[in-house]
C-alpha cells in the first residue's frame, strides 16, 4: 500500500468529485497520472489485489487527512462499495461516520478470515459466512434480524444531484424533494429516509426555512429511533440548534447542543464538536452568561484547530456562528 499526499487542487484536477481516493496496481502519483485511463486502474478487471495507492490532500485539516486515511485504507484492503443503508459505518456515502466503527472492524476481520479465499463465488462465500460471523461476533447470533432492502438507483441518483456540485440550487432542491418522495414510496423508516429529509433540510434553509425545520425535525425523529445512528442525529441537531439560535431561542439551542455533544465526542468528529460548542457559546452569550460562554468558546478552539485547520478557517467559523445571533442579524 502506497500512501501519498498531493495538493488538493492537483488531486481534484484529475478526480474532481473525490476528496481522496484509492486505485489498484499503481505506485505513486506519477504512475497514476500516466495510467489513469488504462485498464490497470479498473477495479472491475482486478482478479487479485497485490498493490494499491491511496491519494490524500496534504494541505487540509488534520481531521480531513485522518478521515481519508480511515476510509481509503479500509477500502483498499476491504470492501470497495459504499451502501446507503449502512448506519454505523464509514462505508456509507452520507459521510456522517468519519472513523472506522466497530462494525467496520468486524467486516475487515471477516474479509480476512481464513475460511474465505480469493476467487470464491458469491454462493461459496455465502455458505461459510454464517460460521465466520458466529465465531467473530457471537453476540450477533442473539440480535434480531432486521434486513433492509436494496437502494433503488433513482434514489441514489437524486441524492447525488441534491448534494453534488455543478447544479443550480433549484435543480438540487428538486432532487432533494424527489429523494424524499422515493423514500416515502418505499415505505422506508430507516437511515435512507432520514438522510433524504436531512438533505432537503440543508437545501431549504435559505429559501424556505419552514420546510427546512420540518425536514430536520422529521429526520431527527427517525435517526433517534434507530440504534447506532447517534452521530447522524447529532448532525441534524446541529442544524436545528443553529436555526434555534438565529430565531432567538437560546435555551433550545443549548439543549440541542448538550444532547448532541456525547455522540460528537464518541465519533471523534472535532469539526462537529467545535461547531456545536461555538453555537452553545453564542447562546450562552445571548442569555448574559458570559463567563460560561467564554469557557465553552475556549474549549471549542482546540477542537476547531484539528477539525478545520488554519487559524483563518477557525476565525471564519466563529464569525459564521456569531452571525446567527439575532443581534448580529440586526433584529
Amino acid at each position: 500500500v502506497t500512501i501519498q499526499a498531493v495538493p488538493r487542487r492537483e488531486l481534484q484536477r484529475y478526480v474532481p468529485q473525490a476528496a481522496c481516493f484509492v486505485v489498484p496496481r499503481i505506485t505513486g502519483w506519477r504512475d497514476f497520472t500516466s495510467n489513469r485511463r488504462s485498464s490497470r486502474t479498473d477495479w472491475a478487471q482486478l482478479p487479485r489485489r497485490d498493490e494499491v495507492s491511496i491519494f490524500i490532500p496534504g494541505d487540509v485539516s488534520p481531521q480531513e487527512i485522518r478521515d481519508c486515511l480511515h476510509e481509503e485504507l479500509a477500502q483498499a484492503i476491504g470492501p470497495l462499495n459504499d451502501l446507503y443503508r449502512l448506519g454505523d459505518s464509514v462505508f456509507n456515502d452520507d459521510n456522517f461516520n468519519t472513523v472506522l466503527t466497530g462494525f467496520d472492524m468486524l467486516i475487515l476481520r471477516t474479509y480476512y478470515a481464513p475460511e474465505l479465499r480469493n476467487g470464491m463465488t458469491e454462493d461459496e462465500a455465502a455458505r461459510v459466512l454464517p460460521a465466520v460471523l458466529a465465531r467473530l461476533n457471537p453476540a450477533g447470533e442473539r440480535a434480531p434480524a432486521a434486513p433492509l432492502g436494496p437502494t433503488p438507483p433513482e434514489w441514489a441518483e437524486a441524492i447525488q444531484i441534491a448534494l453534488g456540485a455543478g447544479r443550480s440550487q433549484s435543480v438540487r432542491q428538486r432532487a432533494g424533494l424527489r429523494a424524499v418522495e422515493i423514500a416515502a414510496a418505499q415505505n422506508w423508516y430507516d437511515g435512507r429516509a432520514a438522510f433524504s429529509l436531512y438533505a432537503l433540510g440543508r437545501l431549504s434553509m435559505t429559501r424556505d426555512p419552514g420546510r427546512a425545520i420540518a425536514a430536520f425535525i422529521d429526520a431527527a425523529r427517525i435517526y433517534r429511533a434507530l440504534p447506532g445512528y447517534e452521530v447522524q442525529a447529532a448532525h441534524v441537531s446541529l442544524q436545528l440548534a443553529a436555526l434555534a439560535l438565529s430565531s432567538g431561542q437560546a435555551d433550545t439551542a443549548i439543549r440541542l447542543v448538550d444532547e448532541s455533544l456525547p455522540a460528537a465526542r464518541v465519533s471523534e468528529n472535532a469539526a462537529l464538536l467545535a461547531t456545536l460548542e461555538m453555537i452553545k457559546a453564542e447562546a450562552l452569550e445571548t442569555l448574559g452568561r458570559r463567563d460560561e460562554a467564554r469557557t465553552v468558546r475556549l474549549d471549542s478552539l482546540g477542537w476547531a484547530r484539528y477539525g478545520f485547520g488554519s487559524d483563518q478557517q477557525v476565525r471564519d467559523r466563529l464569525l459564521e456562528v456569531a452571525a446567527l445571533t439575532p443581534n448580529e442579524l440586526g433584529n
